[in-house]
């Protein structure tokens, strides 16, 4: 190891050669060193600690000039909705318009021309008192239909709803004889073409007709997991009750059928979990599950059991947007497995008359109507609408299942009505009006005052012929709601 002497020696001889260097160089061309030092932050002036404003007096508003942040004091001063309120206004129904003509010609219907098929072709009035309150308490209505464009409610009688009025007149019929007759009829068409509307005026003839009438205004209700569910005890198979929404079907039903529960008493004796009086009417008995919705099942079958006595009126179940109930619901049972809509106790009733499983014992009629604008996939109820389709027009070409695609066996089996030649579970193909009917709805409009236009033949064919070929729907939105 070479002694430290000789490294100090390298070192020195290495020092003034770059001292002899530089100072040959220009004294701007001299490289500039500069040593560490702590004498500048030593002596650097300390920032003073910027003042605090005081807050702002009680009840004044100081200007906020930063983001994200809110004035101190400040709140919101806008008015919140209350408790429902969206709701309500999503919801509300408007069925006059004071700004619309009355229409001196408008006929109401009754309960004696209700069922005449002279109606055919004609706009026909709802009476207020009886049917539009009634209608209005089992949500017939829907907000997207243009009730709040004219005066008052009414309706084209069209062919498809005088096809109803003679249903609703073989039951009629039927009931002096020993075997009443139950039918069951599926409404399917085309998006728009007025299956809700036709819904609806089956339920006007029921009210009209004094029918005992129920209604399932919206059947996502039923199966999109937003009311309360338990398992029914000792059901097999499990099933499970809703009894929230049992409890408000019951109050719609107490609203649109007051009259016969009130001079109605009761002929049997209910099993009910709460006392009842022995000579209550069915007007105290439903009012029973409204105000204890864990009570509610129970007095839905303790009425129906009422109903399915002899002399009782003839029975109207209708169901809007049938598809929803024709799968799997969004309800979960305790194994975190999906529930299938025929296992809720008030699907399962509906379906059990639907199918014709069970009939009504003093006659009626079941309606189901499918929705085109709110409709899940269900293959099974496509097969067999489109089976049932194909049998009306050939019974040589019905289509087949395709064995590569999976099907809702329990399905297939509510619907099998419809692939075979049962004559009272059929379909009603809701379709496109004729040019007649076209032109009747359309001077309604016009005397309305919604339509500013000349009603003659080559008007009504030009929107006709617009609204795909009479699609009610689309003849509304090109003559009046796209008005020029």
């Amino acid at each position: 190891m070479p002694p430290s002497a000789c490294l100090r020696s390298f070192s020195q001889l290495s020092l003034d050669a770059t001292t002899a260097h530089t100072a040959a160089l220009p004294r701007i061309l001299r490289p500039h060193i500069a040593c560490f030092s702590t004498s500048a932050a030593r002596h650097a002036v300390v920032a003073k600690k910027k003042g605090l404003a005081a807050a702002p007096k009680k009840g004044v508003k100081s200007l906020n000039t930063k983001k994200g942040k809110k004035a101190p004091g400040a709140s919101d001063t806008g008015k919140r909705p209350a408790q429902g309120e969206r709701k309500a206004q999503r919801k509300r129904i408007v069925l006059s318009n004071d700004n619309a003509l009355e229409v001196s010609s408008l006929q109401d219907l009754s309960k004696e021309n209700v069922l005449s098929e002279k109606n055919e072709g004609k706009v026909m009035g709802l009476p207020q008192e009886k049917v539009v309150d009634a209608l209005r308490a089992v949500e017939a209505f829907k907000t997207t239909q243009g009730w709040s464009l004219f005066r008052r409610p009414a309706v084209l009688m069209r062919k498809e709803a005088i096809q109803l009025a003679r249903l609703f007149k073989e039951v009629e019929d039927s009931a002096s004889g020993q075997q009443k007759k139950t039918v069951q009829r599926i409404l399917c068409g085309e998006r728009m073409s007025g299956k809700s509307t036709l819904l609806l005026q089956a339920l006007a003839m029921g009210f009209l007709r004094d029918w005992f009438v129920i209604n399932f205004p919206e059947a996502q209700d039923l199966v999109n997991a937003h009311t309360e569910y338990a398992p029914l005890p000792d059901s097999q198979p499990l099933q499970y009750t809703q009894e929230t929404y049992t409890a408000n079907l019951l109050q719609q039903i107490l609203k649109a059928n007051g009259a016969f529960l009130a001079a109605t008493t009761l002929g049997t004796k209910p099993n009910l979990p709460l006392p009842l009086p022995e000579k209550a009417t069915l007007k105290e008995l439903v009012a029973l599950g409204m105000a204890n919705p864990e009570a509610s099942w129970p007095v839905f079958v303790a009425l129906w059991n009422e109903l399915s006595l002899p002399g009782r009126p003839p029975i109207l179940i209708a169901l809007d947007g049938l598809s929803h109930i024709m799968r799997n619901s969004q309800y979960l049972s305790a194994e975190v497995k999906p529930i299938h809509a025929h296992d809720l106790t008030l699907v399962r009733h509906f379906v059990d008359h639907l199918s014709g499983q069970k009939k009504l014992p003093n006659g009626g009629v079941v309606l189901g109507a499918t929705s085109q604008s709110n409709s899940p996939t269900s293959p099974a109820l496509e097969f067999c609408i489109e089976v049932a389709q194909a049998r009306k027009t050939s019974a040589e070409n019905i289509p087949q299942w395709n064995p590569y695609k999976s099907v809702d066996g329990r399905v297939m089996e509510a619907l099998k009505g419809l692939t075979n030649d049962s004559q009272d579970f059929d379909i009603i193909k809701v379709g496109g009006l004729s040019k007649e009917e076209a032109r009747s709805i359309m001077e309604y409009y016009a005397e309305s005052g919604m339509l500013r236009h000349r009603v003659d033949e080559g008007f009504v064919t030009e929107k006709w012929s617009l609204a795909g070929m009479g699609n009610i729907g689309e003849l509304e939105r090109a003559s009046v709601r796209m008005r020029l």
